[in-house]
């Protein structure tokens, strides 16, 4: 599988982040994402948006979901989500049924370990329980205090059969040790929105 290139579109403006999104497509980027202070900001028409103007790529709607779990990705679905977001530390259930929606909508869900004490267990879990993708995603605030998702993607890409995406804190030099480790999507925002 090609490593795919996905542009965390993390910005609240919706005229700033189709821009971005348009540069980021000339650039060879295959997945634009809603990132959640955009849809928080401009509501799930972003996603209906960027959706209508790049109808040939997958569009990724972090939702950030940890409950009504159906019910938001069902909205996501319909606005023209491919993939929409789940938070790892959600109830079983909630992921359950928003896969459960998912398939009933033609999407696919991605588990978001942000936050998840043992990310490798988590993601061991969330597969079984029929996610499509895993994010190992590692938040400013663990940034913060040190934590690198280099620490911890080859560990999670030897326990599933899953693509893992990568996010948080990527830029050009750690991309290229994310793909060696074993990521199938690379998810950039800060490092091309502040560029």
């Amino acid at each position: 599988m090609k490593t795919i290139l996905q542009v965390a579109l993390d910005l609240m403006n919706a005229h700033r982040a189709v821009e971005i999104a348009k540069e980021s497509i000339a650039g060879g980027a295959d997945w634009i994402e809603a990132g959640t202070p955009l849809i928080k900001s401009e509501g799930l028409e972003i996603v209906r948006q960027l959706k209508k103007l790049f109808p040939r790529y997958t569009i990724v709607a972090d939702m950030k979901t940890m409950d009504t779990g159906a019910l938001e990705t069902e909205m996501a679905s319909k606005a023209g989500a491919d993939v929409i977001c789940i938070l790892g530390a959600a109830d079983d259930a909630t992921i359950k049924d928003a896969i459960k929606s998912a398939r009933r909508y033609g999407s696919k869900i991605m588990v978001d370990l942000i936050g998840v004490k043992d990310k490798v267990s988590r993601a061991k879990e969330v597969e079984k329980l029929g996610a499509d993708y895993i994010c190992l995603h590692i938040g400013i605030d663990e940034q913060m205090v040190g934590k690198k998702a280099t620490d911890f993607v080859s560990s999670i890409v030897k326990e599933v059969n899953l693509p893992v995406a990568v996010a948080g804190g990527i830029n050009s030099e750690t991309a290229a040790e994310i793909v060696k480790a074993g990521a199938s999507i690379v998810i950039v925002g800060g490092a091309i929105i502040k560029a």
